[in-house]
């Protein structure tokens, strides 16, 4: 099969999954080139993004396409998803049982699309990769999560919110083409990581 059969396939899974919750809401499982070399993560859906069935559509969606036009690429030529992939209610923070139930269907996401670089937006789809690690002191900066190259950034949302956070969006967005020609040596940055037991690493392995 190919990708785009492949993650066709697991979009249909979802909707006939009635155990995930949010199931009032629209899944928007995501969008874009399935051989895409760099893949956005984000939290949940807003209030556009379920209205329109796409991730990434409203003021946040049109500042990330904004930046990835000015490093001279096309919104078609990545891909963009988040991790739990409906709306939370009046676009409330996603809860830990619900990024939970989602949490599978990301991994097999992730490992079809075998993206070169994964961008998480924001601190729940930095924390899904990195548990321990805090957005404002690591947006920026590239890890080594499994086989993958995982530098997190700012929502976009945030990034709208002020100056200071926009301008470091901004800059860190033209980090990402000398990343994927191999312009910049990736260099895996010290994240204070707390002790986990033998079973919760084999976890977390298993996720990537």
């Amino acid at each position: 099969m190919t990708k785009k059969e492949l993650l066709a396939d697991l979009e249909q899974e979802m909707i006939k999954d009635t155990t995930l919750p949010l199931q009032e809401a629209r899944l928007v499982f995501g969008e874009g080139n399935e051989d895409a070399e760099v893949l956005f993560i984000g939290e949940a859906p807003g209030f556009h993004e379920d209205r329109l069935g796409r991730p990434f559509v409203g003021r946040g969606g049109e500042l990330l396409t904004e930046c990835i036009g000015s490093i001279g690429w096309y919104r078609e030529q990545v891909y963009i998803t988040n991790i739990v992939k409906r709306r939370p209610p009046e676009n409330r923070d996603p809860l830990s049982e619900e990024i939970e139930a989602y949490k599978p269907y990301l991994a097999r996401q992730i490992e079809i699309i075998g993206p070169r670089i994964i961008v998480p937006l924001g601190r729940f789809a930095m924390n899904y990769f990195l548990p321990d690690a805090k957005i404002s002191r690591d947006q920026g900066k590239i890890f080594v999560v499994g086989k993958y190259k995982v530098m997190p950034m700012f929502h976009p949302a945030a990034a709208l919110r002020g100056t200071t956070v926009l301008n470091q969006f901004k800059e860190t967005f033209t980090k990402l083409p000398m990343i994927v020609s191999g312009e910049v040596e990736v260099i895996k940055p010290e994240v204070t990581q707390t002790k986990k037991s033998s079973e919760e690493e084999s976890s977390q392995v298993s996720l990537f």
